[in-house]
Protein backbone atom coordinates (compact mmCIF):
# COMPACT_ATOMS: atom_id res chain seq x y z
CA UNK A 1 0.00 0.00 0.00
CA UNK A 2 1.51 3.33 -1.11
CA UNK A 3 -0.24 6.55 -0.09
CA UNK A 4 -0.39 9.60 -2.33
CA UNK A 5 0.43 11.88 0.58
CA UNK A 6 -0.06 12.25 4.33
CA UNK A 7 -3.57 13.68 3.95
CA UNK A 8 -4.75 10.62 2.02
CA UNK A 9 -3.12 8.39 4.61
CA UNK A 10 -4.92 10.29 7.36
CA UNK A 11 -8.28 9.81 5.67
CA UNK A 12 -7.73 6.08 5.37
CA UNK A 13 -6.58 5.90 8.98
CA UNK A 14 -9.61 7.87 10.14
CA UNK A 15 -11.94 5.37 8.47
CA UNK A 16 -10.32 2.49 10.35
CA UNK A 17 -10.27 4.37 13.65
CA UNK A 18 -13.95 5.24 13.37
CA UNK A 19 -14.70 1.56 13.93
CA UNK A 20 -12.02 1.19 16.60
CA UNK A 21 -13.03 4.14 18.77
CA UNK A 22 -16.78 3.66 18.51
CA UNK A 23 -19.71 6.06 18.59
CA UNK A 24 -20.17 8.74 21.21
CA UNK A 25 -16.47 9.14 22.02
CA UNK A 26 -14.72 12.47 21.49
CA UNK A 27 -11.05 11.50 21.46
CA UNK A 28 -7.99 13.62 22.00
CA UNK A 29 -5.83 13.21 18.89
CA UNK A 30 -2.17 13.93 19.61
CA UNK A 31 0.07 14.30 16.56
CA UNK A 32 3.82 13.83 16.60
CA UNK A 33 5.08 16.92 14.77
CA UNK A 34 6.10 17.54 12.24
CA UNK A 35 5.00 14.69 9.95
CA UNK A 36 2.17 13.38 12.11
CA UNK A 37 0.06 16.53 11.88
CA UNK A 38 -1.20 16.20 8.28
CA UNK A 39 -2.20 12.62 9.14
CA UNK A 40 -3.84 13.52 12.44
CA UNK A 41 -5.91 16.37 10.99
CA UNK A 42 -8.31 14.14 9.01
CA UNK A 43 -8.48 11.73 11.96
CA UNK A 44 -9.61 14.45 14.39
CA UNK A 45 -12.05 15.87 11.84
CA UNK A 46 -13.76 12.56 11.08
CA UNK A 47 -13.94 11.43 14.71
CA UNK A 48 -15.02 14.83 16.03
CA UNK A 49 -11.93 14.84 18.24
CA UNK A 50 -9.70 17.55 19.65
CA UNK A 51 -6.41 17.96 17.78
CA UNK A 52 -3.19 18.76 19.63
CA UNK A 53 0.43 17.66 19.70
CA UNK A 54 2.87 15.62 21.76
CA UNK A 55 6.43 16.75 21.05
CA UNK A 56 9.21 14.17 20.91
CA UNK A 57 12.81 14.03 19.69
CA UNK A 58 15.05 11.20 18.58
CA UNK A 59 18.38 10.73 20.37
CA UNK A 60 20.99 9.91 17.75
CA UNK A 61 24.25 8.05 18.32
CA UNK A 62 27.23 10.38 18.82
CA UNK A 63 28.59 11.27 15.40
CA UNK A 64 25.70 9.42 13.71
CA UNK A 65 22.60 11.61 14.31
CA UNK A 66 20.51 9.63 11.83
CA UNK A 67 20.92 6.42 13.86
CA UNK A 68 18.42 6.58 16.72
CA UNK A 69 19.38 5.00 20.04
CA UNK A 70 16.55 6.54 22.02
CA UNK A 71 14.04 9.38 22.27
CA UNK A 72 12.48 11.87 24.66
CA UNK A 73 8.98 13.37 24.77
CA UNK A 74 7.75 16.51 26.51
CA UNK A 75 9.15 16.54 30.08
CA UNK A 76 9.42 12.76 30.30
CA UNK A 77 12.53 10.63 30.87
CA UNK A 78 14.50 9.28 27.90
CA UNK A 79 13.56 5.93 26.39
CA UNK A 80 16.48 3.93 24.98
CA UNK A 81 16.66 1.20 22.36
CA UNK A 82 19.03 -1.30 24.01
CA UNK A 83 19.78 -3.15 20.78
CA UNK A 84 20.72 0.06 18.99
CA UNK A 85 22.88 1.20 21.90
CA UNK A 86 24.82 -2.05 21.70
CA UNK A 87 25.08 -1.87 17.92
CA UNK A 88 26.42 1.70 18.12
CA UNK A 89 28.83 0.69 20.88
CA UNK A 90 27.65 3.38 23.31
CA UNK A 91 26.06 3.51 26.74
CA UNK A 92 23.32 5.76 28.12
CA UNK A 93 26.01 7.85 29.81
CA UNK A 94 27.84 8.07 26.50
CA UNK A 95 24.96 9.93 24.85
CA UNK A 96 24.48 12.45 27.66
CA UNK A 97 25.76 15.30 25.49
CA UNK A 98 23.41 14.40 22.65
CA UNK A 99 20.55 14.04 25.14
CA UNK A 100 21.19 17.53 26.55
CA UNK A 101 21.20 19.05 23.05
CA UNK A 102 17.97 17.25 22.13
CA UNK A 103 16.29 18.48 25.32
CA UNK A 104 17.17 22.04 24.29
CA UNK A 105 15.72 21.47 20.83
CA UNK A 106 12.65 19.81 22.35
CA UNK A 107 12.07 22.84 24.59
CA UNK A 108 12.48 25.17 21.60
CA UNK A 109 9.91 23.25 19.60
CA UNK A 110 7.44 23.19 22.46
CA UNK A 111 7.74 26.97 22.78
CA UNK A 112 7.47 27.40 19.02
CA UNK A 113 4.50 25.08 18.52
CA UNK A 114 2.53 25.61 21.72
CA UNK A 115 3.49 29.07 22.89
CA UNK A 116 2.02 29.77 26.31
CA UNK A 117 -0.57 27.00 26.07
CA UNK A 118 -0.10 24.14 28.53
CA UNK A 119 0.05 20.55 27.35
CA UNK A 120 -3.49 19.26 26.73
CA UNK A 121 -5.21 17.51 29.67
CA UNK A 122 -5.17 13.77 29.11
CA UNK A 123 -6.53 12.13 32.26
CA UNK A 124 -9.51 9.87 31.65
CA UNK A 125 -9.76 10.55 27.91
CA UNK A 126 -9.47 8.29 24.90
CA UNK A 127 -6.17 9.44 23.40
CA UNK A 128 -4.96 8.62 19.89
CA UNK A 129 -1.26 9.24 19.22
CA UNK A 130 -0.71 9.68 15.47
CA UNK A 131 2.44 9.71 13.33
CA UNK A 132 3.04 9.31 9.60
CA UNK A 133 4.83 5.99 10.10
CA UNK A 134 7.04 3.84 12.31
CA UNK A 135 10.51 2.66 11.38
CA UNK A 136 12.16 1.80 14.70
CA UNK A 137 9.26 3.18 16.75
CA UNK A 138 11.53 4.66 19.41
CA UNK A 139 10.11 8.21 19.11
CA UNK A 140 6.54 6.93 19.35
CA UNK A 141 7.65 4.82 22.34
CA UNK A 142 8.76 7.94 24.21
CA UNK A 143 5.52 9.74 23.30
CA UNK A 144 3.36 6.83 24.45
CA UNK A 145 5.31 6.52 27.70
CA UNK A 146 4.72 10.21 28.42
CA UNK A 147 1.01 10.08 27.56
CA UNK A 148 0.54 6.96 29.69
CA UNK A 149 1.99 8.87 32.62
CA UNK A 150 -0.87 11.38 32.30
CA UNK A 151 -3.41 8.59 33.00
CA UNK A 152 -5.55 8.42 29.84
CA UNK A 153 -8.69 6.31 29.91
CA UNK A 154 -7.63 4.53 26.72
CA UNK A 155 -4.45 4.91 24.68
CA UNK A 156 -4.28 4.11 20.95
CA UNK A 157 -1.29 4.44 18.63
CA UNK A 158 -2.35 4.98 15.02
CA UNK A 159 -0.11 5.11 11.94
CA UNK A 160 -0.69 4.48 8.24
CA UNK A 161 2.44 2.35 7.77
CA UNK A 162 4.89 0.63 10.10
CA UNK A 163 7.69 -1.88 10.30
CA UNK A 164 6.24 -5.10 11.73
CA UNK A 165 8.92 -5.19 14.44
CA UNK A 166 8.07 -1.65 15.59
CA UNK A 167 4.36 -2.46 15.70
CA UNK A 168 4.97 -5.55 17.80
CA UNK A 169 7.37 -3.79 20.16
CA UNK A 170 4.89 -1.00 20.85
CA UNK A 171 1.92 -3.26 21.49
CA UNK A 172 2.82 -3.27 25.19
CA UNK A 173 2.91 0.53 25.37
CA UNK A 174 -0.58 1.23 24.00
CA UNK A 175 -3.95 -0.38 24.61
CA UNK A 176 -4.18 -0.84 20.85
CA UNK A 177 -1.89 -0.26 17.86
CA UNK A 178 -3.65 0.53 14.58
CA UNK A 179 -1.41 0.24 11.51
CA UNK A 180 -2.93 0.07 8.04
CA UNK A 181 0.09 -1.50 6.36
CA UNK A 182 3.11 -3.35 7.78
CA UNK A 183 5.32 -4.24 4.78
CA UNK A 184 8.32 -6.49 5.23
CA UNK A 185 10.98 -5.52 4.30
CA UNK A 186 10.10 -1.99 5.42
CA UNK A 187 13.02 0.17 4.20
CA UNK A 188 11.86 3.64 5.40
CA UNK A 189 8.63 5.55 6.07
CA UNK A 190 9.03 7.77 3.00
CA UNK A 191 9.17 4.69 0.74
CA UNK A 192 5.43 4.24 1.22
CA UNK A 193 4.37 7.76 0.17
CA UNK A 194 4.41 9.25 -3.33
CA UNK A 195 4.68 12.73 -1.77
CA UNK A 196 6.72 12.78 1.44
CA UNK A 197 7.64 16.44 1.54
CA UNK A 198 9.52 17.53 4.65
CA UNK A 199 7.54 19.97 6.80
CA UNK A 200 8.68 23.13 8.56
CA UNK A 201 7.86 24.79 11.88
CA UNK A 202 5.60 27.16 9.95
CA UNK A 203 3.65 24.20 8.59
CA UNK A 204 3.15 22.94 12.15
CA UNK A 205 1.76 26.31 13.20
CA UNK A 206 -0.66 26.27 10.28
CA UNK A 207 -2.06 22.86 11.18
CA UNK A 208 -2.45 23.73 14.87
CA UNK A 209 -4.30 26.96 14.09
CA UNK A 210 -6.69 25.36 11.57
Amino acid sequence: MIFANRAEAGQALAERLERTVGAGVRPLVLALPRGGLPVAGPVAARLGGDLDIVVARKIGAPGRPEFGVGAIAEDGPPVFDRDNLRYAGVTEAGVSGVLAAEREELARRIRRYRGDRPAPPVAGRTVIVVDDGLATGVTAHAALRWVRGQRPGRLILAVPVCAPQARDALSAEADEVVCLSAPDPFYAVGRWYEDFEQLTDEDVGHFIMC
